[in-house]
């Protein structure tokens, strides 16, 4: 079962969720049956310190600027598995646990930070034992010859047991073909998610196009993925909000001029860069414009405590990222 989350325009729109109806089980070769984190009553003790800690990465989550629908969903999901939880206690039925995801968005659209935070809420909750992220990518899984990629994807789960493993761009396991190596790689991990299935959150990551594909050159895949999210470019005022964010915490501010010739300037990148609406183009831009200011004061013997500080219009570097 596929739970859809399709993002509209406006931030504020709520997210199209669809959950088809579940099908009777069978048995099949892509089956989910059995590959889900099944909820145990010795797994759940939670104290007020869980509570707290859990408090602490949800206020966490909400600071983050945009991924509103994104934020919302694993409100969601949070909530189905208390919810599970509580059907334990009163002894009824409850659902395993299948969270293996699917993240599609472009660079920098907070991914690989959704992940790390996922990882965290999942080991306090009591879902993971230690809810610790392995970031990998298709070197750190994929060979030389035969029986190296094996090997060295074992080595991935095993580091990541216990937590998340995270596997960007994971389209480019399948890219080579029947004969390339990224496929014994895709064998493994399916393997580890039916050994590991009480102990693992595998997330695969990526642009949308590539991972729809992906997801396409093998079937089994995806009835073991349940859950998708779609992660969207960043708009214009919340590339600004980042901006000032990332110049606040390094203690520098912006005059007002300085913050318009940010927004034109992140406006004329959103026009002209394909992949511009994300944090990490933003994080360049700042941290050449800190670049730039330091070069305009070492031209000064000295120089003041708001000076230091203050960021000006001729500071924002205007080379194309």
């Amino acid at each position: 079962m596929t739970i859809r989350v399709t993002f509209h325009p406006e931030n504020q729109q709520s997210p199209v969720i669809q959950t088809p109806i579940p099908p009777k089980p069978e048995v099949s070769a892509h089956s989910t049956e059995g590959i889900g984190i099944r909820i145990r009553k010795n797994n759940f003790s939670s104290t007020e310190k869980d509570k707290d800690k859990i408090a602490e990465i949800l206020a966490e989550l909400q600071s983050y600027i945009g991924l509103e629908t994104v934020k919302r969903f694993i409100l969601d999901l949070q909530a189905f598995v208390e919810i599970q939880k509580r059907r334990v206690q009163e002894k009824l039925v409850s659902e395993p646990l299948v969270l293996h995801m699917i993240f599609r968005g472009n660079p920098g659209t907070g991914k690989t930070t959704v992940a790390r935070l996922v990882g965290r809420l999942y080991k306090e909750m009591g879902v993971l034992q230690k809810g610790h992220v392995i970031e990998c990518e298709r070197a750190d899984l994929v060979g030389e010859y035969i029986g190296h990629t094996a090997q060295k994807t074992r080595e991935q789960i095993k580091k990541a047991l216990g937590g998340v493993l995270f596997i960007d761009e994971a389209y480019s396991l399948a890219r080579g073909g029947e004969k390339d190596f990224g496929k014994e790689a895709i064998d493994a991990l399916v393997k580890a998610m039916e050994d590991n299935k009480d102990n693992l959150v595998l997330i695969l990551a990526g642009y949308r196009q590539e991972m729809d594909w992906f997801l396409q050159t093998n079937p089994g895949l995806r009835s073991r993925f349940p859950i998708h999210i779609d992660f969207p470019d960043y708009t214009l005022d919340e590339l600004l909000a980042i901006g000032n964010l990332m110049f606040k915490t390094r203690q520098y501010e912006l005059t007002k001029e300085a913050n318009e010739a940010l927004r034109s300037y992140l406006q004329f990148l959103l026009h002209s860069h394909p992949y511009a609406g994300n944090a990490r183009l933003v994080r360049n831009l700042v941290e050449k414009t800190v670049r730039k200011q330091a070069v305009r004061l070492f031209q000064k013997s000295t120089s003041s405590r708001e000076e230091l500080i203050q960021i000006l219009p001729e500071d924002i570097n205007m080379e194309t990222i």
